[in-house]
């Protein structure tokens, strides 16, 4: 059998400007995920642990971890006294950055489902981390980087809900999305990152595309709603959406 990743990479080019990623037909028969780098490609599976593993027999490290912490409060009717050590809080790191990897790769092929499925299992695994390290340091090694999955999951679930045509869903998406990052910040002790963070930037530059998306019989639509739940005396919906018709067309009076 020829191993040289030449043959497999053919004219598929590295760029350092661009991420490059591609999906292939594994040996299995199962899709798999290709990114290229530098000096070759990773390859990923798009279900279960990106590489593939099950460590002790789980999906993942998280999963084997989590089930740890169910037996302990089973014995201890508590979870009092469970702790992650320093090596297991690193080999769990290491694995979020394989999922990091997929996520990365499935936004870019528009796979917005599994976008929302790991970027959703990272924040979990942030969470567990922060709460259950033994050491301080552990417990926000993560913290870091939990601005952008926020921004990764929520830009994800907004262009779902954009392919459905529900506009004011996903835009409401995005604004709640960055309330919680800029809480994060502030929470943090770092308000000023709320003016100048990549995350914020992004999140409201999809919030403008999104109002400039709305067709034009969108707020037609939503006025019948509009008069639908009047009539059906659903008040609290109704004012719901007067207040929305009132700001899409706030924003659409300017240019």
């Amino acid at each position: 059998m020829n191993q040289d990743l030449n043959q497999i990479m053919g004219d598929w080019d590295y760029s350092s400007t661009e991420i490059t990623v591609r999906k292939i037909m594994g040996m299995d028969g199962k899709e798999k995920i290709q990114m290229r780098v530098a000096l070759g490609l990773f390859q990923m599976e798009i279900t279960g642990r990106p590489d593939g593993k099950k460590p002790y027999g789980f999906e993942s490290l998280f999963d084997f971890s989590l089930n740890r912490l169910e037996q302990h409060t089973q014995k201890h009717s508590s979870s009092d006294g469970f702790f992650l050590d320093p090596t297991i809080c690193i080999e769990l790191r290491q694995e979020s950055l394989q999922y990091y990897y997929r996520y990365l790769s499935l936004f870019i092929l528009g796979d917005y489902e599994y976008v929302v499925r790991d970027t959703t299992r990272n924040l979990q695994l942030f969470d567990f981390i922060k709460e259950y390290a033994r050491d301080d340091v552990d417990k926000l090694s993560m913290e870091q980087y939990r601005p952008y999955v926020i921004m990764m999951y929520s830009r994800s679930k907004a262009y779902l809900e954009m392919k459905n045509d529900d506009y004011s869903t996903a835009e409401n998406i995005v604004e709640n999305a960055m309330i919680e990052i800029e809480q994060f910040y502030i929470s943090m002790g770092q308000p000023e990152y709320v003016q100048s963070s990549y995350e914020l930037g992004l999140l409201r530059e999809l919030k403008k595309e999104i109002v400039d998306k709305m067709p034009v019989n969108y707020v037609a639509k939503l006025k019948m709603d509009l008069q639908n739940a009047v009539s059906r005396e659903d008040f609290e919906k109704a004012a719901e959406l007067r207040d929305l018709i009132k700001k899409i067309e706030g924003q659409n009076s300017h240019p």
